[in-house]
């Protein structure tokens, strides 16, 4: 529904404050979940111990990737609440649930010291996490889109983007440090826990920061919200636009998953280029991709979703082979630079404009159910299953290019959502109503 009765609705006091309350916890979110990657190496000889260190490490992924798996679940159920008790509640409940998991991936024994209850433990803690992720950026983007000014929508939802780059900079700087103070046999035995025990313990900030979200006044505005079965029924009765908007999405997913989660073990285990290096690229990804969102937004709120996004899936489409393929036929840290810094463009000018298209094109009375499921399906089918798909592709084919078809193949999707959804220039329509 549109916002309506405005004056007599209380607005939020400074969009500023909003933004970065609503924010934090993405923070979190992509702080543990680039921690997981980075050190799957650690991780794997932790938890999941082989002979083989490619399938100790496709062991390890494949748990990044079954966590995401319940992001559908937790978008649905968590979504479902959120649209029915309110932005500010539902956000703070999300929080709760990340917490908890982030905390039991850092507790956890390792392998040797309590057998196979080890990864279970580690498991769980990701399927936690993983049934909070379904709804965490939904619910943010969906806050942020509520509050933007007129005009300004894509400018306003790219921060929840950018504020994920905060994290994996601030995490990339954590494991600079840590190199350079611990041999790296202390950081295979225990010292990688540091970094997650510091996101521990800026869990409480963090809640103090979302207890402080003000509601958003569209939804204040709303004269009925729907119950949970309504929510159900108008997700199933918008199947198209949600499976769409999935499509949509996988573009932004899986180049963030390659870039971020995927990069150091690319670097140093494909390339054969020192951890430092793969670090000091992920910090120079992680500015610029916080550069880039908000720029993609503003553009796309000048010119239309359309254009931005056919440009960029069009680029990354016709360029992620070759440049793998330049990269790894002889690694350079310049090259990296330079390929890092092509597909950082590639994201945060498509991220910045595809939140605000997929906000604007999912019925408002549902939006964060159907924008957290279309999102948490691109996010646990094709995004968080990147880094297990490139090793893969690696270890099957022995090309060490082949990630690159794996983000053709998330460019084309991207390209033919874009094309379905903004079909004669004009957004598909969906049903405001609820279908019984």
């Amino acid at each position: 529904m549109s916002q309506s009765s405005s004056s007599q609705v209380p607005q939020i006091k400074s969009r500023l404050g909003a933004i970065l309350r609503a924010t934090s916890g993405n923070f979190l979110e992509q702080f543990d979940f680039f921690l997981f990657g980075f050190y799957a190496p650690y991780i794997a000889k932790a938890f999941f111990p082989s002979e083989n260190e490619t399938a100790a490490l496709l062991n390890t992924f494949g748990v990044f990737w079954l966590g995401a798996l319940m992001r559908p679940v937790g978008a649905i159920v968590l979504g479902a609440y959120i649209d029915r008790i309110g932005r500010r509640k539902g956000l703070i409940v999300t929080l709760a649930i990340m917490a908890l998991g982030t905390v039991i991936i850092t507790i956890s024994p390792s392998y040797a010291t309590i057998g196979v209850a080890a990864p279970i433990l580690v498991l769980i803690g990701r399927l936690v996490q993983g049934f909070s992720a379904g709804v965490e950026l939904g619910g943010v983007s969906v806050y942020l889109a509520e509050i933007a000014t007129p005009g300004n929508r894509g400018f306003y939802t790219s921060f929840q983007s950018s504020s994920q780059q905060v994290a994996i900079f601030v995490a990339s700087l954590l494991g600079l440090i840590l190199s350079a103070v611990m041999p790296d046999t202390e950081i295979m035995a225990w010292g990688w826990r540091i970094p997650f025990l510091i996101g521990c313990l800026i869990i409480p900030v963090i809640f103090v920061l979302r207890r402080t979200l003000e509601e958003t006044p569209e939804f204040l505005a709303m004269k009925k919200h729907p119950t949970a079965n309504e929510v159900f029924a108008s997700a199933l009765a918008n199947w198209r636009i949600v499976l769409l908007g999935m499509m949509l999405a996988v573009m932004t997913t899986v180049t963030f998953y390659f870039v971020t989660v995927y990069t150091p073990s690319f670097v140093e285990k494909v390339l054969l280029l020192p951890k430092k290096e793969a670090l000091q690229v992920t910090m120079m990804v992680a500015v610029t991709n916080f550069i880039w969102n908000p720029i993609g937004g503003a553009l796309s709120d000048r010119i239309g979703r359309k254009p931005v996004l056919l440009a960029i899936t069009a680029l990354s489409f016709l360029t992620a082979y070759p440049a793998l393929a330049w990269l790894t036929a002889a690694p350079t840290f310049g090259k990296l630079i330079v390929v890092g810094m092509m597909f950082s463009f590639y994201f945060g000018m498509y991220s910045g404009t595809m939140l605000g298209a997929l906000v604007e094109v999912v019925p408002s009375h549902v939006r964060t159910t159907c924008f957290s499921l279309a999102f948490a399906l691109a996010a646990g089918l094709f995004g968080t299953f990147t880094p297990f798909a490139a090793t893969g592709l690696v270890a099957l084919t022995g090309n060490k290019a082949s990630p690159g078809l794996w983000l053709m193949c998330a460019a084309a999707c991207g390209m033919a959502a874009a094309l379905m959804i903004y079909r004669g220039g004009r957004a598909i329509e969906t049903r405001e109503t609820v279908v019984a």
